[in-house]
């Protein structure tokens, strides 16, 4: 049996002046998850708005729980490893 459960994470970085400086956090924070975690992960959305970034993430698992405990530990992750502010969590799955 396979289970999957999607994310949607939205972030507030205020020390963003320019889209410059907003892609250069979102390229950082989603390249250190890629490479710790094996999630699939993108921005998805407020992609023109400087000091918002949103990003979706799947996880797959063979495991309801294990897919659970993955989501929680790459949102953990990605809260220590940004300087941006995590202001909302939307799952689904």
């Amino acid at each position: 049996m396979m289970f999957t459960l999607s994310a949607r994470l939205t972030f507030y970085i205020p020390q963003a002046v320019s889209l410059k400086d907003k892609r250069q956090i979102r390229r950082s924070l989603i390249e250190k998850t890629r490479h710790k975690f094996n999630v699939s992960i993108a921005e998805i959305d407020t992609q023109d708005i400087i000091q918002t970034l949103t990003v979706g993430m799947a996880v797959v698992s063979g495991d309801a729980a294990h897919r659970q405990n993955s989501v929680d530990e790459i949102i953990r992750f990605m809260e220590e490893h940004t300087d941006a502010e995590l202001t909302a969590v939307e799952t689904e799955g």
